[in-house]
């Protein structure tokens, strides 16, 4: 019976709630089409690349046995303890646990006889599981005849016939692990070094290339181990030679185990209280929520340049660090997460807002930390230690290479988080590293971290997801994937959006937590922020109120708005000031020729043609209230402003110039419109369908059990289940690579507007893995966009060799 085969039949034997788990964990699996049968389940549980994904999120002991499953082939339960060192009660029973946690994932199960299997593509998941190579058997396949009778009289075994007779020989020696032992501990010491050395290394060694290939024996003691098998010289591996599993195993000795650490690393952990994590997580939030929604508005004020080679360089992270009062770890999540939801997009030569952004902006200050937060756990990059020669921001926007690696490690922090215990937490966060090292083995730390992980975790309490070394309620809503917890306990845990502010008479406007949309808008337009955070303060001044007026706002407009939202009567200072301003603005106006300047008062115009600091503009008396500029009138009008006077601008037909200018606002992201040539007919390709709920997958589960077997004929590929569809029936006509499910996926892609990923073989033989969407049938062919390539391909449908949900 096959792997397949046997997975196909264990899960028909499992019952609803198994079942259940089993799809809640490996969710790819049953992603639209719905599957009709266990044994599709089966099949696509079986995929390489669903493999793939299953593994990242599997702890440590659990890639542990996995990997000396892929070494050691199909084991017993018995067996499996005793080579991973786990045979006492305590030990024994955190096996069971990781065995459970294996079969939940369809990656190791047990068959009737009590023997466990594992998913064929476990197989090649390591390169040299345990640091052993290839059995015997399968390194003897490019051995001669020959070369064989050669070994077993070095063996001492009097050579047989046929070469199947001689490779049956040579195993049947090998299998012994005391005769192999005992054989090498007589051999030449360079010999027993050298074999003693590959026993203990972790990977095949390889020989160094210059031209040609090197010689096998080159190496003392190579010669002696060759001749008796107990290294293979590999003639299809540039003549390296390789250790058989057989022989590293009987040098490692009957003591040797394989690693196995069922239990986390110590961690120095403090007493805390609730209270504490959610006053220290709120307060973290409410601050980042803050300075997010500035670092947004700079941006929707001034948007940043792109460079380049793409991305957001330092220049421009550093201007809106500065203008919004922002580090620079916060400037780069806020640019990432806003990015990734598309809040922001490409324009042209700069980085602009979408009307995303208005939506967004209006929110509660709960709702927009909600959207940011969900996005910065979903990020496939470490947005705050994205550096590179540039040291930009916006490495998804500039082509940066991905890694879901990111988004393990801020699932293992979570995790590790969580399984504290209640009531304690981290002395020191950082201290954490070590046990997400422990949850999520195959994510990788920062090279610039001092201690493992830091920069995770660094964000993670930056954000209030880990406060005081433990998980906060955000965190553990994050981890538990419930939107609408993680909305109810930002609006728990972040205060309303204030409407109103400290009008003082040093003309500062303070206001405590985060302002209202309408608020902030109103004090940018009229003062100059100073600080943000938990309480963020403005400063007015005859410069900003002379913006405010530049901007079409009257005095009385200006007095007004800001009575509006002040907490009290409105300082006599501040009324001062905006009636100052209001007298001075617009007594010299600017009018285009090149240009002319007029006003109402000799005496004034005769001081600017007398001003010192204005004499690069040329100034000539014309009449008593008409002076001419050599310079053009924007640069004559930042002239004037720079000298303290407080000059408006007149368009072409006299009126005063209002300088307004409106918010600069990107397209959003397209959703092309394929046009179907046979229909004639659009439709919107749509992204791939949710992951279906626990409560989906039990109803899932019951109704896949109740699922009768079905005739071998007269079905698609064996199954006795007819084509769903005429696309199905197409596509399995020309891609003759796939299987029954791929195609099943493939044309419920099609029919759907779904993006898909999918494995391509091109004419050359190369292999990429590539993620289409705006998928339109043209047999033999189907055109697409191509993720990989950021533009539209067309595919050869028999070069499609396997197909996964994207």
């Amino acid at each position: 019976m096959t792997s397949r085969s046997t997975l196909a039949a264990w899960l028909a034997g499992l019952d609803g709630a198994r079942l259940a788990r089993v799809i809640v964990a490996r969710k790819d699996a049953v992603a639209p089409p719905e599957p009709r049968s266990t044994e599709e389940v089966a099949e696509r549980l079986q995929r390489p690349g669903s493999v793939a994904r299953a593994l990242p999120q599997l702890p440590l002991p659990c890639l542990q046995v996995a990997e000396t499953l892929a070494a050691l082939g199909t084991l017993s339960r018995g067996t499996l303890a005793r080579n991973l060192g786990a045979t006492a009660s305590a030990a024994a029973r955190e096996l069971d646990v990781v065995l459970e946690v294996l079969a939940d994932h369809a990656l190791v199960w047990p068959d009737g006889d009590g023997d466990l299997h594992m998913a064929a593509p476990l197989r090649h998941a390591w390169d040299a599981p345990l640091g052993l190579d290839a059995p015997l058997e399968k390194l003897l396949e490019g051995v001669t005849s020959e070369e064989l009778r050669g070994m077993l009289v070095a063996l001492g075994i009097k050579p047989v016939g046929t070469r199947q007779q001689r490779v049956a020989a040579v195993l049947e020696h090998h299998s012994d692990p005391e005769r192999v032992a005992s054989m090498i501990a007589k051999a030449p010491s360079a010999a027993r070094e050298l074999l003693r050395r590959r026993a203990e290394s972790v990977s095949p060694q390889k020989e160094s290339i210059v031209f040609g290939a090197p010689e096998a024996d080159s190496r003392p003691g190579a010669r002696w181990a060759l001749d008796r098998g107990f290294l293979v010289c590999d003639h299809h591996g540039y003549g390296r030679d390789r250790m058989p599993a057989e022989v590293a195993l009987a040098l490692r000795g009957p003591d040797w185990h394989a690693p196995f650490q069922p239990v986390p690393p110590a961690t120095e952990l403090v007493f805390v209280t609730a209270v504490e994590v959610n006053r220290e997580a709120a307060a973290a939030a409410t601050a980042f929520a803050a300075h997010a929604a500035s670092v947004l508005s700079v941006c929707s004020a001034a948007p940043p340049a792109r460079l380049k080679s793409g991305g957001v360089g330092a220049r421009e992270l550093s201007r809106i660090g500065k203008t919004a009062h922002a580090v620079d770890v916060v400037v780069r999540i806020a640019l990432e997460t806003a990015y990734s939801v598309g809040l922001l997009a490409t324009d042209g030569p700069r980085v602009a807002p979408t009307k995303e952004y208005d939506a967004w902006a209006a929110q509660a200050p709960a709702a927009r930390f909600a959207v940011l937060l969900q996005a910065w756990w979903k990020l496939p990059l470490t947005p705050s230690q994205s550096r590179d020669e540039d040291n930009k921001a916006l490495p998804a926007l500039a082509g940066t290479p991905l890694c879901d690696g990111c988004m393990q490690a801020r699932g293992g922090l979570l995790a590790a988080a969580a399984g504290l215990p209640e009531g304690r937490g981290a002395r020191v966060a950082t201290d954490l590293g070590p046990l997400v090292a422990w949850h999520r083995p195959l994510a990788h730390p920062s090279f610039s971290d001092e201690t493992p992980f830091a920069t995770t975790v660094r964000e993670a309490e930056l954000l209030g997801v880990v406060a005081r070394g433990s998980l906060s309620p955000l965190g553990a809503a994050l981890l538990a994937g419930d939107a609408e917890e993680l909305a109810a306990e930002c609006r728990r845990l972040l205060p309303e959006a204030t409407g109103t502010a400290r009008l003082g008479g040093d003309l500062t406007a303070v206001v405590s937590g985060t302002p209202a949309a309408c608020l902030a808008e109103l004090l940018d337009a009229t003062a100059a922020r100073e600080t943000s955070g938990a309480a963020s303060v403005w400063r007015f001044s005859a410069n900003s109120i002379r913006r405010a007026l530049d901007a079409g706002r009257t005095p009385e407009a200006i007095s007004a708005e800001l009575a509006a939202i002040a907490a009290g009567p409105l300082p006599q200072p501040l009324s001062y000031l905006i009636a100052d301003a209001a007298r001075r603005h617009g007594r010299v106006r600017i009018a285009p020729a090149a240009c002319v300047i007029h006003g109402d008062e000799p005496a004034l115009l005769a001081e600017l043609a007398a001003h010192r600091g204005l004499t690069s503009l040329g100034l000539r008396q014309l009449a008593p209230t008409v002076l001419v500029s050599a310079a053009a009138p924007d640069r004559t009008l930042a002239a004037l402003r720079s000298e303290g006077y407080a000059p408006v601008a007149e368009a072409a037909d006299g009126t005063v110039r209002i300088e307004k200018v409106p918010p600069r606002r990107a397209a959003a992201v397209p959703t092309p419109r394929k046009t179907s040539a046979k229909t004639g007919t659009g439709r919107v390709a749509g992204r791939a369908a949710e992951a279906p709920t626990v409560d989906e997958a039990r109803t899932l589960a019951a109704r896949l059990l109740n699922v009768p077997p079905t005739a071998p004929e007269p079905g698609p590929f064996g199954t006795g289940v007819p084509f769903g569809t005429d696309t199905e029936e197409i596509v399995a006509g020309y891609a003759t690579q796939l299987t029954y499910a791929d195609v099943r996926q493939l044309g419920h892609a099609l029919d759907a507007g779904t993006a898909i990923t999918v494995e391509y073989v091109a004419a050359s033989g190369s292999r990429t893995v590539r993620t289409l969407s705006r998928l339109e049938l043209d047999p033999p062919y189907l055109e697409a966009w191509c993720h990989l390539r950021d533009a539209e391909r067309v595919f050869t449908l028999s070069r499609i060799h396997s197909v996964m949900p994207a």
